[in-house]
């Protein structure tokens, strides 16, 4: 462990480390969670595990907490709603504010800021109902369908045709009111966490899958990771760039992960951003950390620090 001796948890105080949650990554932010945990133990702060519920608020606000340790993926801990909780009762937290992280978990308004600062991201069209298929089609195919407010890759797809654009719209319509059809970008995949102002080494993903869709993620033997991504010195300081402005122009702050493509002619491509991201000793922000000399419980103290 290359954690400083010389650091004093006790700065800390109590610290609420909220997992797990309703969403539909409840499962995922778990096993995070019991990462964190344990990480969090071998520093020697004081944490406790919490699983929110609608007692959240009264047990953080009467049970002597000084800070939270945020590791909700998706909904309710990742959109900004958890963070206007914790800042009514003025319990500090840890990572992206209410707007960073709103503004990250809502794919669409996300690529508009993005556009909207001259940022490279793939041509888009929010799907409402049945009525817009004709103006995504129009994108030309292949197309992903995502839903707006989904993590994990969840109810997103690859699709080829007119038929096949209006199953993965229904599909994902399961998950979200809201859903994005972006033209497909063929290249190379990559993410770029953040932390604090730094952002670390690129990985570089590969997977036999269509794209990294949730199986790619979690339970394929077949997903290979570059980190370092082997790109030439020169790019990969570009998209670091890149991703720390994208994450700077939501509003993100502390720690997270952007995602990007980089086609055939070296053009990058925003996907979207990740203000909590996943903290398994398997997951892409720790693998970078480690790249950079930061192993995990450091890693997880630096977090902790976003909360100060």
């Amino acid at each position: 462990m290359t954690t400083d001796m010389n650091r004093a948890p006790e700065r800390f105080g109590k610290v609420a480390l909220l997992m797990g949650g309703q969403a539909a990554e409840r499962e995922i932010s778990l096993k995070s969670g019991r990462a964190v945990h344990e990480a969090l133990q071998r520093l020697g702060v004081d944490v406790e595990p919490i699983d929110p519920d609608a007692t959240l608020l009264e047990r953080l606000r009467t049970g002597g907490y000084d800070r939270a340790f945020i590791i909700l993926h998706g909904r309710g801990g990742e959109d900004g709603q958890i963070q206007g909780a914790l800042e009514t009762i003025g319990l500090p937290y840890t990572g992206s504010g209410v707007l960073g992280s709103a503004l990250g978990m809502d794919k669409y308004r996300c690529k508009l800021a993005w556009a909207g600062c001259g940022l490279p991201t793939a041509d888009f069209v929010l799907l409402r109902d049945e009525s817009d298929l004709t103006a995504a089609a129009e994108l030309g195919f292949p197309l992903m369908i995502k839903p707006v407010h989904e993590g994990s890759s969840i109810g997103m797809a690859r699709v080829e045709s007119v038929e096949g654009l209006e199953r993965a719209w229904r599909a994902a319509a399961e998950f979200d009111s809201l859903v994005l059809a972006e033209r497909w970008i063929q290249g190379m995949e990559l993410t770029c966490a953040i932390l604090g102002h730094e952002a670390l080494p690129t990985i570089r993903l590969e997977t036999p899958h269509a794209f990294y869709d949730y199986e790619a993620k979690y339970s394929a033997d077949s997903t290979r990771y570059h980190c370092p991504s082997g790109l030439d010195a020169e790019v990969e300081a570009r998209l670091r760039a890149l991703a720390l402005e994208a994450f700077d122009v939501v509003g993100a702050s502390g720690w997270g992960r952007v995602d990007m493509m980089l086609d055939g002619t070296g053009q990058p491509f925003l996907l979207e951003i990740n203000t909590v991201p996943g903290m398994t000793d398997h997951s892409l922000v720790p693998m970078a950390a480690r790249v950079a000399g930061i192993d995990f419980d450091d890693l997880v103290w630096r977090i902790l620090e976003t909360s100060l």
